[in-house]
């Protein structure tokens, strides 16, 4: 373990002014709290913070940070106190150190409710102070690399959490060798067979070819001298898990592989890096479609570099990545480059980019979540993807994650014209609006007036801006569905206890549920948010207490038929106890019985005489009408159990289920469900919509009657 005037000496490197006085009391002040703990390895326990403050150091952090990273578990884990630490070492220090506390007893791999609560706590610690973050991730890159003392099963967590969360962040904080390390650290415990096998085949790769980053990176000094451009070439073998993730994506051999060697060339101005760019690819032929200039559009995280890839010596293709000196620093150290110190004073770097600008970004996607998925959805949607670049007819940048769709682009322009799209063309060409946008491609949506958001776009759409829109305006137009429903099922309500559903009466009821209004109410109802008998019950009571519920026999359901007839229920509209109904003779077939508002019913307007006037027994109906759900739902293992089981805890027997569309992303499905009345049925479609793998779940209710036909008629 270093000494205190050791770790000085690091940051005096950087820092000339640093304040060593303040290092050297808290190193000895942690040191003396952590005395007697040791860690799993039986090393004393104090190396590990020390060690968090060292690797700090190589990212030339203010005097601050180091301090926090020495006192950084003496809250948590040692005798000191909050107060203790402000005392001795400002609020500032006592803050962070308090933050980083709180992010490590975070489970941030827990429940999703409980996981979506924490994750908001973590961007409101950085919020307060970024470099809480840079501490955290620093002391979670030590953690990794001494994994190996951990029990197996610890590892597998710590390592799972690593990949799925700390290695993301890092990398949309823009600290690229950090991601990179943390994922390979993490994929050695996940998959260490697969990181050994790769790692075995690149030493009998340099065995039968030599090094070949040596000759490439001399190849490449020799072009730019001679094209007059002084640089610095770093070349270097992609990591393991890198290497992986593009075996597995591509579903090809390592043998395969094409661009397993990166380079980067390092030069003083912009201009340079477009001659070096022009050089190479006078040199080497460049691959179509492996270009990207983000100096000319940089990512949100302030990184900016030329990427091209080549086919070079012996036909290999090489990755080539061309930045100037400052674009360097903030593509090794992102958001970090913020705080960075060179001769005493904080260096300015103009490609640095404000952490407070980035978390304001990146929050104002979270602050649009409505709920605990859509939130953890943005999580992901924001931090853990690249980004491509298209344009707009008129030449401005929209930018977008990788593998955004026209939809995306859409709601990225306006959400107006989102709603409202239609179609899209893209370079000229009408393309179907789930095409995976690439970069530099140039984007023009067609929109219509009526047009509006499809439940199946959540499914197409790839941005948490976009889904969020379109579920809002769903969740819109659906409520206008709900008002008229509750509307009808009031109405029904009423009338069995002789009433009638009175705006002042509606609006008393709404008051006594505390809800805002007549309107609120109905959309309640119509939700199977609240019942309607409850509503009536709730207005009057002493009629609730006096009136009986019986069961309504089989034969006997609905009122108005003549004694003896016979009724079956339309199979087109297929209507359910609560709604409004009207019956149709059918000559020697007794009676049909339609929903009033039943598309089918145009073809008797001229037929009035065949019209029989019904309505439903009031009381509780056995769940024996058959209903046809019409569901979306993700492609995903154990999504179909889960809505079944769904269906189910609401007392609906499934009859019947047929697939009537599938594609790689999601299926399209009947579902036959047996429900009591409309608020059964509607209660039933509530349950299956809140599960996030359903995209879309509605009443189907075919144009045309959709009894099988008997063999006589089909002859």
């Amino acid at each position: 373990m270093i000494e205190a005037d050791d770790l000085i000496a690091l940051v005096r490197a950087y820092n000339p002014r640093t304040d060593a006085a303040m290092i050297r009391d808290a190193f000895a002040y942690a040191q003396a709290a952590h005395e007697g703990q040791t860690r799993r390895s039986g090393e004393a326990y104090f190396t590990h913070p020390v060690a968090v403050a060292c690797l700090l150091t190589e990212q030339r952090l203010d005097d601050a940070t180091i301090i926090t990273a020495l006192l950084h578990d003496t809250i948590e884990d040692t005798r000191s106190t909050y107060a203790e630490v402000t005392d001795r070492f400002g609020a500032e220090i006592a803050e962070m150190v308090d933050g980083v506390t709180k992010l490590t007893n975070l489970e941030l791999t827990s429940s999703e409710t409980k996981q979506a609560e924490n994750f908001r706590k973590l961007f409101m610690a950085m919020s307060k102070d970024m470099r809480v973050i840079l501490v955290k991730l620093t002391d979670r890159l030590h953690n990794m690399r001494t994994i190996k003392h951990m029990k197996p099963e610890k590892q597998a967590q710590k390592a799972h959490e690593t990949m799925e969360i700390y290695a993301p962040l890092a990398g949309r904080m823009g600290m690229q060798w950090m991601r990179e390390e943390l994922e390979d650290l993490a994929f050695a415990v996940l998959n260490p067979e697969a990181r050994n096998s790769i790692l075995r085949r690149f030493v009998s790769l340099r065995h039968e070819t030599g090094d070949v980053i040596v000759r490439i990176t001399h190849d490449i000094e020799a072009e730019l001298e001679k094209a007059g451009t002084e640089a610095q070439v770093i070349g270097r073998a992609k990591r393991p898990f890198s290497i992986w993730r593009k075996m597995e994506e591509k579903e090809i051999g390592f043998s395969r592989l094409s661009d397993i060697y990166g380079f980067r060339i390092i030069l003083a101005t912009e201009a340079d890096c477009y001659r070096a760019l022009g050089a190479i690819h006078q040199r080497w032929r460049s691959v179509p479609g492996r270009f990207k200039d983000y100096i000319s559009q940089p990512k949100s995280n302030g990184y900016r570099s030329i990427h091209t890839t080549v086919s070079g010596r012996d036909g290999k293709r090489v990755e080539v990545q061309i930045r100037t000196r400052e674009m360097h620093e903030v593509a090794e150290r992102g958001v970090a480059a913020h705080w960075s110190y060179r001769d005493g004073v904080r260096a300015e770097n103009r490609f640095a980019v404000d952490p407070a600008e980035w978390l304001r970004q990146m929050t104002d996607r979270f602050e649009e979540a409505s709920d605990h998925a859509e939130f953890m959805e943005a999580v992901k949607l924001e931090m853990y993807t690249d980004q491509v670049f298209c344009f707009t007819p008129k030449g401005d940048v929209i930018k977008l994650p990788k593998g955004a769709t026209p939809i995306d682009f859409a709601y990225a322009i306006h959400t107006r014209i989102g709603h409202k799209t239609v179609a899209a063309r893209v370079d000229g060409m009408r393309v179907p609006l789930w095409t995976r946008l690439r970069n530099g491609q140039s984007i023009e949506v067609v929109t219509a007036e009526g047009q509006t958001p499809q439940a199946t776009w959540i499914d197409i759409a790839t941005t948490g801006r976009a889904k969020s829109a379109i579920r809002r305006a769903l969740k819109a137009e659906r409520r206008v569905g709900h008002v008229r429903l509750g509307r009808e099922l009031a109405r029904a309500a009423f009338a069995q206890v002789g009433k009638r559903a009175t705006e002042k009466a509606l609006e008393k009821a709404a008051q006594l549920h505390q809800l805002d209004g007549e309107e609120d109410l109905l959309a309640a109802i119509g939700a199977s948010e609240v019942s309607a008998r409850l509503v009536v019950d709730a207005l009057y009571p002493e009629l609730a207490m006096a009136r009986p519920t019986p069961d309504v026999a089989a034969g006997s359901a609905i009122v108005g038929l003549d004694a003896g007839a016979t009724y079956d229920r339309a199979p087109c509209c297929q209507p359910v106890p609560g709604e409004r109904i009207v019956g149709v003779t059918n000559r020697g077939r007794g009676v049909t019985v339609h929903a009033i508002n039943c598309p089918r019913m145009v073809e008797f307007e001229d037929q009035t005489d065949r019209w029989v006037d019904l309505h439903w027994n009031p009381g509780h109906h056995a769940a024996r009408n058959a209903v046809t759900l019409e569901m979306t739902i993700s492609n995903n293992p154990g999504v179909l159990g889960r809505i079944c089981t769904l269906i189910a805890e609401q007392n609906a027997n499934i009859s019947d289920l047929r697939f009537v569309d599938r594609k790689p992303d999601f299926f399209r499905l009947f579902i036959d469900v047996e429900v009591r009345d409309a608020e059964h049925l509607h209660s039933v479609i509530v349950a299956a919509d809140t599960d996030s793998d359903v995209a879309q779940v509605s009443r189907h209710r075919a144009t045309a009657d959709r009894r099988p036909q008997t063999a006589e008629a089909q002859a």
